[in-house]
């Protein structure tokens, strides 16, 4: 019989403890791990764990077509009503209700608590309205986040309403003191003085315009000069521009935008899908005049978002709570953050600066996100914003850093279109990013998604999510 030396047996000893050791840590990571990627998760110790339960959206509609007869609320609370019908969420088993928008209506400044009444939610949750143009419901959402993760409440409904087919229009202001005299005048004679102290040019409206009150520039003309400024051209932008209209519509067609809920408007049918996505041709889309710098600007209504009606609704909770409840949540809600810059040349940076910021905060890099979700305000902006992320020179200049952060790779980029084709409410967009990563993560078997976005103002958002373990 051969016996090993004492030397032999503990190199033995040592390999198959080296071996089990392998073995546990490949079995441990095969099946405790829900994805192949096996990379680790971004829980926190002594942090709570908050969960996205789930997310809905009204169909985006082009503004002035069927929703033209509402207002901001009915879309609000359509999309309230949908959550629940979605969840089985009891009524009065919310603590909070947060929704942002951006052109208020002004009968319903807290359009969150007038939509959560309507909507049947118990009349003792509170609920407020926030604003931060495109990045409202992403406010709303992290508010969420940051009332459960203060402990605060366990359940919070977040979402965005926005209303493009009767906005606000205001009188002048001369005409607006005047009225407003009227109102005091106690004598006939004084209210005659002022009647005649009208003027025509007193009668022209206000027109609410989607431009800077700190450079009055609309953000379409800002969108080309970026545009312009990282040369990206007029064929780059309508090539992204068509490229988000064919996955919109391969998505739609394929079932895969499941937050979309069925929506009966009232003395109309049921409204059941995204009614602005239209698959173009190179040829046709080159046909248009530019629509902000004429006549040699580049950005045109067809690589542009377009003006939408629209609104989405999520629940987010406590893992806990969650749980507790018999929920299957979607995703963690992991770090995010907030940044802004120059509102006048770089307005719509934001996730150029924000990306970078959020990555570091989660310590992971471009590479370890599976799925990538951003705000399509302009084809020009979304380029511009890449060729940004992909330049050493930006990241030193304007950042502050050693180097760039890198483009996201177009294979895991907005596969499902973008807010070019679905629509973009100013304040739902959040919601649907969010969404969308979760639903995406689940179907291509990622662990980490990233949703980035810019806001007038020149501000930015950027939130990591991790999908829940199937």
């Amino acid at each position: 019989m051969i016996r090993a030396s004492k030397k032999e047996k503990c190199t033995f000893h040592f390999h198959n403890t080296t071996v089990n050791i392998f073995v546990g840590l490949f079995l441990s990571v095969v099946f405790s791990n829900h994805t192949a990627k096996s990379k680790k998760t971004l829980a926190k110790p002594g942090v709570k764990n908050i969960v996205l339960v789930d997310g809905v959206r009204t169909p985006f509609l082009q503004s002035g077509t069927i929703y033209a007869d509402l207002m901001p609320h009915d879309l609000a609370r359509a999309a309230l009503q949908g959550l629940l019908n979605r969840t089985g969420l009891p009524k009065d088993a919310v603590d909070y209700i947060v929704y942002g928008t951006v052109i208020q209506e002004v009968k319903t400044s807290n359009v969150a608590r007038e939509a959560a009444l309507g909507a049947g939610f118990s009349d003792k949750t509170p609920a407020h309205t926030v604003t931060m143009a495109c990045i409202s419901s992403n406010q709303a959402m992290t508010t969420a986040v940051g009332l459960i993760a203060a402990g605060q409440c366990d359940a919070v409904v977040a979402g965005g309403v926005e209303f493009m087919s009767d906005v606000p229009i205001r009188h002048s202001r001369r005409m607006r003191k005047t009225m407003l005299s009227l109102n005091k005048a106690k004598t006939l004679g004084a209210r005659l003085s002022l009647l005649g102290s009208i003027r025509l040019a007193h009668l022209a409206p206000e027109l609410p315009a989607v431009a800077e009150f700190s450079t009055a520039e609309t953000m379409g003309h800002s969108a080309d000069r970026l545009a312009a400024a990282f040369g990206v051209s007029r064929l780059e932008q309508d090539e992204f521009a068509l490229r988000s209209h064919t996955l919109a519509k391969k998505a739609q067609d394929s079932g895969l935008l499941s937050d979309v809920i069925s929506f009966k408007v009232p003395g109309k049918d049921i409204v059941s899908k995204d009614n602005g996505i239209r698959p173009s041709t190179m040829e046709q889309m080159a046909k248009l005049k530019p629509a902000f710098i004429k006549p040699h600007g580049t950005v045109t209504a067809a690589n542009s978002s377009f003006l939408t009606d629209g609104a989405s609704a999520v629940l987010i909770m406590s893992e806990e709570k969650a749980l507790a409840m018999g929920y299957k949540p979607k995703a963690y809600l992991r770090d995010f953050v907030y940044v802004s810059q120059d509102p006048k040349d770089q307005l719509l940076l934001g996730p150029t600066y924000a990306t970078p910021k959020v990555l570091e905060k989660s310590g992971l890099t471009l590479n370890d996100i599976d799925v990538f979700e951003f705000h399509e305000a302009f084809a020009g902006q979304i380029m511009a914003n890449l060729k940004a992320m992909e330049s050493d020179w930006f990241a030193q200049t304007y950042m502050g850093r050693k180097t760039k952060v890198g483009a996201p790779p177009m294979e895991k980029f907005n596969s499902w279109g973008g807010s070019l084709s679905l629509g973009h409410p100013f304040a739902a967009t959040g919601c649907r990013l969010v969404t969308t990563v979760a639903h995406r993560l689940q179907k291509e078997g990622g662990q980490y998604g990233l949703v980035a976005a810019c806001a007038a103002g020149g501000q930015g958002h950027a939130m990591v999510i991790e999908a829940y373990p199937q």
